[in-house]
């Protein structure tokens, strides 16, 4: 019913006094892209910006307008949100888009509409849902009479992994902690009826490395074991360690990781292999020198 309302009702009571969105999607998980055609009143446009609002808080950005060769007037715009990357500081809350023209000293502030929302293509990645420094998200949607708008939402409490350093007996990983803040994170390596505490150390600011045990973590039977990493904050439930702030389909795949022999324990080898899992979960898979799996 909302959705007919504004397409038989709204839509074409507008077409001729606001800009139509042929484009619109979040891409980079933090910058906003659009692309529409203007109304044909429109002439002699010297400069454009996109406005973008929420009650008495602005942000611009500049757009550009130029004449398609059949003759029609377009507009081209990225916005980049999130102050962490030098773009528009949002809060969370929903923020309207428009487009301003200026002729001269003439000006005038046009709505851009959202009548179809952009589909993406199908492929080796997906959009990405969370901007990949801050793990904020930001949505495109639009309102009862079309006018599309940024949803802002804060991160929600995450541990996701940096980096993971494989060397010769030795593995580090570093992680962030977002959504949340602490001053002293520690880290609990977990498997099947066993459990190890371990402490983090600030590599640099916001980055804690964690040193894994390797020598706690030889398999007590044949059977190879699964450790997962649970990430432990002030105030909130264990995070699992994770790598979700990317845009491809198959972590498990493209952030494939080599195994290593290593001898934690004088006399005896183990074989150990950090890996995703197709939800982008991080774990260690340890088993015998053979690496059966």
């Amino acid at each position: 019913m909302r959705s007919r309302l504004m397409t038989r009702f709204f839509l074409p009571r507008r077409a001729g006094n606001a800009a139509r969105l042929n484009y619109a999607a979040v891409l980079d998980g933090q910058t906003v892209n659009l692309h529409a055609e203007l109304p044909g009143s429109l002439q002699g446009v010297d400069q454009a910006e996109i406005i973008l609002s929420r009650r008495h808080q602005r942000f611009r950005s500049p757009a550009r307008v130029y004449t398609a060769r059949d003759g029609r007037l377009l507009m081209d715009a990225a916005v980049l949100l999130g102050a962490a990357v030098g773009g528009a500081s949002v809060t969370p809350g929903r923020w309207t888009l428009r487009l301003r023209v200026s002729s001269g000293r003439r000006s005038r502030t046009l709505p851009l509409l959202l009548v179809e929302q952009t589909t993406p293509l199908n492929g080796s990645t997906s959009p990405m849902k969370y901007s990949p420094l801050t793990a904020d998200r930001y949505r495109l949607g639009r309102t009862l009479r079309g006018d599309a708008r940024v949803v802002c939402s804060k991160a929600k409490p995450a541990a996701e992994v940096v980096n993971v350093y494989i060397e010769h007996a030795r593995i580090g990983v570093d992680l962030r902690v977002l959504g949340t803040g602490t001053d002293e994170p520690w880290a609990e390596l977990v498997a099947a009826g066993r459990s190890v505490r371990c402490p983090l150390v600030e590599a640099e600011s916001g980055v804690w490395r964690l040193e894994v045990p390797l020598a706690e973590m030889v398999p007590s039977t044949k059977r190879p074991e699964h450790w997962n990493i649970m990430v432990h904050t002030e105030g909130h439930a264990p995070l699992r360690l994770a790598r979700r702030l990317h845009d491809v389909q198959t972590p498990e795949r493209v952030f494939a990781m080599r195994k290593i022999l290593v001898s934690p324990v004088r006399g005896r080898l183990m074989a150990i292999q950090p890996r995703y899992t197709p939800a982008g979960n991080f774990r260690f898979t340890c088993g015998d020198e053979s690496g059966g799996e």
